[in-house]
């Protein structure tokens, strides 16, 4: 995400979710399933409030680059959530000045 803006710019943000998304419909060699491990929900909240949110099944890919827009109305922080299978969660913020 860029790191300033002018007040109503569109900006894009690209985040890459770092997990190796494992379908559950692999077998090993010995014939057993691979169990599901997945990430189920991604959330971006820009001072609070939610402007971005999808929900990921098991067909997307290892390590899922999420690119999306929101309008920069104000300075302050951008929160990204992530949880899946196995209670895992994750999260990382940063930071937007707008002038």
């Amino acid at each position: 995400m860029p790191a300033s803006a002018k007040k109503g710019d569109i900006i894009e943000i690209r985040i890459i979710v770092q997990h190796d998304m494992e379908s559950g419909f692999r077998h090993t060699e010995t014939g057993q399933r691979v169990p599901r491990d997945i990430i189920r929900d991604f959330r971006c909240t820009y001072n609070g409030v939610e402007v971005f949110r999808v929900e990921l099944h098991p067909a997307m890919g290892a390590n899922p680059m999420i690119i999306f827009s929101t309008v920069a109305t104000e300075s302050g922080t951008l929160d990204f959530n992530w949880s899946g299978d196995n209670d895992y969660a994750s999260s990382t913020s940063g930071k937007l000045v707008v002038t």
